[in-house]
This record gives structure tokens, C-alpha cells and sequence, in this order.
């Protein structure tokens, strides 16, 4: 079986990059010691290839040490007639990083050079030297090209003497995706044909990449303050400035024309260039921008020079699009544009997210894993954790709902949760607000059911439920029909009335403004006395969950008990052997006092309520994570120097312990996680990132699949036996 395979195209702009980023995504879920290897890259510089990998796999080897030599030392080489030393050197290099790694992922040359021929061959003689397996990409527009392109690929390799480990036709058009995928079946009985689809997002270049190519400066800031010397490559911008660099560039415009046929001839997305001296084309793009009714432009470039009017630039100070300005001429611009070639860069979620989910349509995921034999570690890293919430997630969709749809962090993470295919989407807030926040950013909703509690019918129907639960406590309809207009209570109403699977908030909102509705609403699970959370903590080699840090201030002996059982509950949902450790400042015997005997009873309530789960308590930390110091202080437990689940006396130390932990030891500190609930709602830091909501929606997703389990599970137990 095949540890390592070498990705290789028939020709350029195949999209072998999409392909070599889905293997490495799938691969590091399986390992913890993946590697990425490139034999030769283009020019002096950075390879973006190789730092995306690096940035987004946590790959620790410098990135001199992830290819051999540039394009051009290889063509000097092999000019001067010493092919020979190029492969050596690739060799060379090859062998070094392997010898750390249990499987690398080798990708190709960019087919950048004048023969693709040329090209083809030197990648199969490289992956024969280093012993690869070749999956090999091709493009296919239509059936005929699609089944001859991938012929043409196998009998190339085999005439070279490659070992093929499978063909990707790639780019294929969706309108004939069925058709190629029907006529490609079994033509290759030995090794697997995959078919993904053309998508168009990555084919376009991104207004970061353009700046660059134009050597741009930005007329002004963008989103946060930052050094005025920004430009080139150290496009490294906080906030949404950096997200509106990312914006994608799906059309080019020179505006030449009078400004009515400059509109009409507006598609979204577009780049607009133009002279500092055409006031009406700068107003016109704002307008249409910040208007629903016609298309946004993804940012404007200034050329020829000319000095802007003052009127003009205060308004451009407002754009909501980035305003670059560059030294080349208008037309000398348009063609340097023209020329970008798009990348998958690390600090792109998007488009990151719009790869793999092209990948994942087509691949195999199992049979692929199986041709690598790669056997999975018994730790968990956090790449391989997160891999599987996302499968997890996707193979069961369910529906969330998002009520802060005034946060731009909230659309931008929907964005990214749609292309991934992990869940279905309710987003509250005004649609025309929405829309036009969508078309600033760039972002493509499609799909997202948007509801206006203000407007919706359904306020009329939550209301009456919400009176009819708190009529006893002193509620008027009149009070009903105005709290439901918050977009807090109308989603948890909509949870709670099964019209969505669960909610996510608190980008926007006190946990307090997030919660409340939820306890008043959908209240504790049978049997649960105390709703309670968890934050997951992703480490380097193993991800711990701690409970309780967020909620509850000073939980006695019983409530400790039951958040214990809860956030054991909560881990073997995600995946994680609930082994309990009830910390205090005591282990075992060796103290006496309130607050370590309320530890003790609660580790006691636990066993007798749970005696299927494994328990220590009362037991300090180090005893609970150090294997050395468990063996002296507690011998033979099951739990000490082996804890997964660790539960906190107050929300004190809880606090300060896992936020200690997550900023010495760089972990990634996943929650606050509830749970409890009847149905699963969560809560999220007012200074949370677009990955954090992400998070936090997928794991909301298998909180709503669980419930729906268990509640399945209790419906067949009532059931008369046949």
C-alpha cells in the first residue's frame, strides 16, 4: 500500500491545487504526521501553495525544507544537459522531510512553462524517482473530452512506467456533471476515476491578489488602523478590511464609457478601473453598491495619476469597498489584471471552504484512505477533530438559525457553513439590510431562508405560544406580541416549535440576552436539574472538555454531580471517552473542608447515579493530566493522569483556568457549549471570530442529532411490541 502519492495535471489551470488541498484536508484527519512536498516551485519567492499548507495543517517544517529547487534552477539544469542533478536534488529533499512523516502529499509543477509536454514528462520521471503513485488531474468538458482525457492520462502514465493511483476529471460543468460521471463508470477497473464540478468562485482572482499584481496602494484604511506602507505582498490587514481584500473579482471594467452605459454594463463583483478624473463613475459605483437593485463592485482602482476632487475622496473615505490606486496606466492595469492567476491562500476562509466542498462532492473519502492504509493515531488532534464534526455535521443536515444578521461576522460565517454543505440556514433581520451587507462583503447567501421578525406571520403564532407558557407568571399578550419581536425569543421560538434544529447567537448579544429566552422556553432535559456548559479544548494532541465555565457561579454537591454527567454526555457526543475528574485544591484523602467534601459527594452522586462512567474526585490537576504525578498521589484510577473531562468547583476557576490554558498553551477554546437543553441552543463571545461561529453552528448541528437520536430512541422504547 501506497504512503505517499504524487499529484500531477495533463496540462494547466486543472485545479490540481483543489485537489492536492482535499487530500491534505483528508489525510490530517487521519494523521498527525502528514506531510507536503512541491519539487519544484515557481521563482524565488513564497509559495503559496506551500504556505497554505503550513498554515492551515500546523506544519512545523520551514518551508525551505517543503520543495527542492526553483522552476528556474530546474530549467538551467536540465538545459546545460545535467537532468540528472535535478532529480537528485528532488530526491534529496524528498527523503529528507519523509523520513518525519507517516504519508506526504507531492504536488506537480504548475504547467506554467512553454510545453506542457515537457512538463508532463518530468512530473512522471520525479514521481518514479521517489517511488509515488500518480493521481492525475484532467479537465472534461463534456463526455466524449472527459472519457479521452482520462484514456489519454492512464496510457501517458503507464508508458512511463507510473504507478497510477487514480484519475480526477476536474472542471467539469454542472450542466453535464451527471453525463461524465455516467460515461467515465467503469472504464478503469483498477483504480478510481472521480469526477468534481467547475466552480466558478475559484477561478477568480481575489482584490488582495490583484493589488498585488499592480504593486496598489489602498487610498485609505480599511476597517482598522495599520501601517501606511501596506502594498505587495504583506496584505495582512485586521478586521474587515482584511475580509474585503478577499473579495472575489468576477468581473473587469475599464470605465470609459458615459456613466449610464457604465451601469448597465455592471455585473457583481466587479473591478472597477478607472481615471482619478471621472467623478460620476466613483459615485456610481458607491451608489449601485450600497443599492440592492444593481450590482456591487468588488473594489475600484485609480489610475493615470490625476488628483481627485475633495469632495470626491471625503465620499470614498466611506466606500464599502476598498479604493486602491496604482502608478500603470489604465490599459497597462487592465491587462497586468488580466493576468493573475488565482490562488487558494490560507487567510481565504471562502474559498478554502468552496475547494474542499468541490473535492468532497466528487472523492471517496474511505476508498482513498484505504489505497493510503493510513492507520488512524489514538490521539486526537485538533485538525483531526474538527475533520470530523464537519462529516458529521454533512451527513445529517440539520437547520439553524442565526439571529444577528446585522453582524457581518455572522453573514461571512454563513457564507463559508452554505459552501461546506454542512447545515441549512435561518438568518433574522431586515432582508433589504441584509442584502445590501451581502453585496458590501461580497458574499453569496443563496439558499438562506432570511425572516424579518418585525414582519414575519409567525411572530402572531410564536407570540400566542410564548403567552400561553407565561400567562401564569403575569404575561399579556400584548407583552408576548412585543417580546417576540426580539430576534433573541423569536429564534428561540422557532427552536422550540421544531421549525429550526437549534440556534447560535451572542456575536451581538450578552450571554445573558441568549440564554435567558432559552431556560424561560425551552427549558432543562428530563431528568436534568441544571443547564450547564462546556468549553472544548483543542490542544496540540488531544482535545479535553471542561465544564462548567460560563454558567453556573457556585454550583453545590448535586449540581456539580449533574454537570458532570452532562459534560460526559457532551463529550462522547463529540467523540471524546468521558473519563471524569472532579478537581479541587485536594487529592483523595489528603484535606478536609467544605469545599472539597462538596467535590467528594458530588464524585459520589455520580457514581451511584452513573456507574457506567469513570470518575475521579476530589483530584488536582496535575494528578488529573500528569500520568508520573498520578501514580503517586493516586495508583491504579482509572481516571488520574488520563482525564478527558474535567469539572471545575465554581465558575471562577473555571474561568480563569480554561482562558489560562487556552492563551500559555495556544489551544483553541471551542464554546461555550450548553448543555441540557431540551433543544440545543448556543452562545457565543460578543468578541467571537467568523471560525468561532462556524464552530460553533456545526456543533450545534450534532447537538440537534443527538436530541433527535435519543428522542427516536425514547418513541421506539414506548412502542408496543409488535
Amino acid at each position: 500500500m501506497a504512503r505517499n502519492v504524487y499529484i500531477t495535471a495533463m496540462g494547466s489551470q486543472s485545479g490540481k491545487s483543489v485537489v492536492a488541498l482535499g487530500l491534505m484536508e483528508l489525510l490530517s484527519a487521519r494523521t498527525d504526521r502528514v506531510g507536503f512536498f512541491r519539487p519544484l516551485v515557481s521563482g524565488g519567492g513564497i509559495d503559496p501553495q506551500i504556505e497554505l499548507m503550513r498554515a492551515r495543517y500546523g506544519l512545523d517544517v520551514p518551508p525551505e525544507d517543503m520543495f527542492a529547487l526553483t522552476d528556474d534552477e530546474a530549467q538551467a539544469a536540465i538545459a546545460s544537459g545535467d537532468s540528472d542533478e535535478v532529480k537528485k536534488r528532488v530526491v534529496a529533499a524528498y527523503r529528507k522531510l519523509e523520513a518525519d512523516c507517516d504519508v506526504v502529499v507531492c504536488e506537480g509543477t504548475d504547467f506554467a512553462g512553454q510545453s506542457p509536454a515537457l512538463d508532463f514528462e518530468l512530473n512522471a520521471d520525479l514521481a518514479n524517482e521517489l517511488g509515488c503513485p500518480v493521481l492525475v488531474v484532467v479537465s472534461g468538458g463534456s463526455p466524449d473530452e472527459a472519457v479521452e482525457a482520462a484514456r489519454v492520462a492512464r496510457e501517458s502514465l503507464r508508458r512511463k512506467g507510473c504507478e497510477l493511483f487514480g484519475v480526477v476529471v476536474n472542471r467539469v460543468p454542472i450542466e453535464v456533471l451527471a453525463q461524465v460521471t455516467a460515461s467515465l463508470h467503469g472504464h478503469d477497473g483498477e483504480r478510481p476515476i472521480y469526477v468534481l464540478p467547475e466552480q466558478p468562485e475559484l477561478a477568480y482572482a481575489t482584490v488582495a491578489e490583484v493589488a498585488t499584481a499592480l504593486d496598489a496602494r489602498p487610498l485609505f484604511e480599511l476597517g482598522n488602523p495599520r501601517d501606511a506602507s501596506w502594498a505587495g505582498a504583506s496584505l495582512s490587514l485586521p478586521g474587515s478590511g482584511q475580509e474585503l481584500l478577499q473579495r472575489d473579482v468576477r468581473a473587469v471594467r475599464i470605465a470609459a464609457m458615459s456613466v449610464e452605459h457604465f451601469i448597465e454594463d455592471l455585473e457583481e463583483g466587479t473591478l472597477v478601473i478607472v481615471p482619478g478624473d471621472r467623478p460620476d463613475v466613483l459615485v456610481a459605483s458607491i451608489t449601485c453598491t450600497l443599492s440592492s437593485a444593481f450590482p456591487s463592485v468588488s473594489a475600484i482602482v485609480l489610475s493615470g495619476g490625476y488628483e481627485l476632487n475633495p469632495s470626491v475622496r471625503r465620499l470614498l473615505e466611506v466606500a464599502p469597498f476598498p479604493v486602491l490606486e496604482t502608478d500603470w496606466p489604465t490599459f497597462k492595469a487592465a491587462a497586468l489584471v488580466e493576468s493573475v492567476r488565482p490562488a487558494i491562500t490560507a487567510g481565504n476562509e471562502r474559498k478554502i471552504a468552496s475547494a474542499l466542498a468541490v473535492f468532497e462532492s466528487g472523492v471517496d473519502a474511505s476508498e482513498l484512505e484505504q489505497q493510503l492504509a493510513i492507520e488512524r493515531p489514538a490521539r486526537m488532534t485538533p485538525t483531526m477533530f474538527e475533520y470530523d464534526l464537519v462529516e458529521r455535521a454533512k451527513a445529517d443536515r440539520r437547520h439553524i438559525v442565526l439571529p444577528e444578521g446585522n453582524d457581518e461576522r455572522v453573514l461571512m460565517a454563513a457564507d463559508i457553513l452554505l459552501r461546506r454543505g454542512v447545515v441549512e440556514l435561518t438568518i433574522l433581520g431586515n432582508p433589504s439590510e441584509i442584502a445590501s451587507r451581502k453585496a458590501t462583503l461580497g458574499l453569496d447567501l443563496d439558499g438562506v431562508n432570511i425572516v424579518d421578525p418585525e414582519t414575519s406571520p409567525l411572530r402572531a403564532v410564536y407570540a400566542q405560544a410564548y403567552y400561553e407558557m407565561r400567562k401564569n407568571r403575569g404575561l399579556t399578550e400584548e407583552q408576548a406580541l412585543e417580546t417576540t419581536g426580539d430576534v433573541s425569543y423569536f429564534a428561540t421560538l422557532m427552536v422550540n416549535a421544531g421549525d429550526v434544529d437549534g440556534m447560535v447567537s451572542g456575536a451581538a448579544h450578552t450571554t445573558g440576552d441568549t440564554i435567558r429566552p432559552a431556560f424561560q422556553i425551552i427549558k432543562a432535559q428530563r431528568g436534568v436539574s441544571v443547564v450547564s456548559s462546556v468549553f472544548l479544548m483543542l490542544l496540540a494532541d488531544r482535545v479535553l472538555v471542561y465544564g462548567d465555565c460560563a454558567v453556573n457561579p457556585k454550583p453545590d454537591s448535586e449540581q456539580l454531580a449533574d454537570i458532570a454527567i452532562s459534560s460526559a454526555e457532551t463529550a462522547a457526543t463529540f467523540g471524546v471517552e468521558p473519563r471524569i475528574a472532579m478537581l479541587s485544591y485536594s487529592t483523595g484523602e489528603s484535606a478536609q473542608g467544605p469545599d472539597v467534601d462538596a467535590v467528594r459527594s458530588a464524585a459520589e452522586v455520580v457514581r451511584e447515579r452513573r456507574p457506567d462512567l469513570k470518575v475521579e474526585g476530589p483530584i488536582q490537576y496535575d494528578a488529573a493530566v500528569d500520568a508520573t504525578v498520578a501514580e503517586k498521589k493516586l495508583p491504579g484510577s482509572e481516571v488520574a493522569g488520563q482525564a478527558t473531562v474535567f469539572i471545575f468547583p465554581d465558575l471562577d476557576t473555571g474561568n480563569i483556568a480554561y482562558k489560562a490554558v487556552q492563551r500559555s498553551s495556544g489551544a483553541t477554546a471551542v464554546g461555550p457549549v450548553l448543555q441540557g437543553l431540551r433543544k440545543p441552543v448556543n452562545d457565543l463571545s460578543r468578541g467571537c471570530t467568523v471560525t468561532d461561529i462556524v464552530n460553533t453552528v456545526i456543533i450545534t448541528a450534532i447537538q440537534a442529532q443527538e436530541i433527535a437520536g435519543r428522542s427516536t430512541s425514547r418513541l421506539r422504547e414506548s412502542l408496543p411490541a409488535a
